[in-house]
């Protein structure tokens, strides 16, 4: 696999520091079937300058956790026009990387790009469990004429019979998609974000006990008032600490086994949603790894 420099990388961490790596961080700006706002194509160069100016120590651990974890950034490549291709071009990627036992951080790109991400660990894994971040369900069958579109990324993953979903946020679903979940309820667990003040963390920390868990992060599932840049933003959504404290009770009871961040449409001169999309990624890989 082809590497940026550590500065260039992730973090932009300095070229004398060397370790071996745990993680790959997967540039995959894969942009088709957006359908309001544009631009998610930039999200991950967008989302790796940002990391440039993330500090490196974190209070919650009393340390650096980029040096006990090693991170490696894949060079920028070209995506498939194709969508179907594309689909298979991140599969053939996150399985180089499954089988080189790493841990995979696809940072898109649309939310389409999951049910490709996914592929090696269905195939590897008896059952896999989706702990899926968002304001919209993305249970449609088809878009706008297109099987394969951001509004139907967890229905493609759930074509999968393996393949479980626990989500958290959700507020904007049609009349079609509750169909499906009602008919669907034994495999789709939802905290709704209407729900929010009622949430029942001990309900979620047993559903995904002991579970191997892929998170997907579709960055629309954070309230609007701090994450407008997307391509679709809703009210009502998940604010920071809420959002880390979900994360840490995954991290503690469930095995996860690879990740992707998604849907961030980078507004120019507005760097602070990049930044924290880039922290966002730090903290999901600092409890990967530190978390005991």
């Amino acid at each position: 696999m082809n590497y940026l420099s550590n500065k260039k990388g992730f973090l932009g961490i300095d070229n004398k520091f060397s370790i071996s790596e745990k993680v790959v961080i997967v540039p995959f700006g894969l942009e088709k079937t957006v359908s309001y706002g544009r631009g998610t194509k930039n999200g991950p160069k967008e989302i790796i300058k940002a990391s440039h100016q993330v500090e490196l120590y974190d209070e919650e651990f009393n340390c650096e956790p980029y040096d006990k974890i090693g991170i490696k950034t894949l060079k920028p490549f070209k995506i498939h026009k194709d969508i179907k291709k594309a689909l298979d071009q991140i599969a053939s990627i996150n399985k180089k990387i499954l089988d080189k036992k790493l841990f995979s951080m696809t940072l898109g790109g649309e939310h389409l790009i999951t049910s490709g991400c996914i592929r090696p660990f269905v195939k590897k894994f008896k059952n896999l469990c989706i702990l899926h971040f968002d304001a919209h369900a993305d249970l449609r069958e088809s878009y706008n004429g297109s099987k394969f579109s951001h509004a139907s990324a967890i229905k493609r993953c759930l074509d999968f019979k393996n393949v479980s979903i626990i989500s958290f946020g959700i507020r904007n679903i049609s009349s079609e998609e509750i169909f499906f979940l009602k008919k669907n309820s034994h495999r789709i667990n939802i905290f709704w974000a209407k729900d929010k003040k009622k949430w029942n963390l001990n309900k979620f920390k047993k559903l995904i006990n002991n579970k191997t868990v892929y998170l997907t992060f579709d960055v629309d599932g954070l309230d609007s008032s701090i994450m407008p840049a997307t391509g679709t933003p809703e009210p009502g959504g998940l604010l920071w600490d809420e959002t880390l404290n979900i994360l840490k009770i995954a991290f503690k009871n469930s095995k996860i086994v690879g990740a992707d961040i998604n849907e961030l449409s980078p507004i120019k001169g507005f760097d602070s949603y990049n930044f924290l999309v880039a922290k966002l990624a730090y903290k999901i890989l600092s409890y990967k790894f530190l978390y005991k």
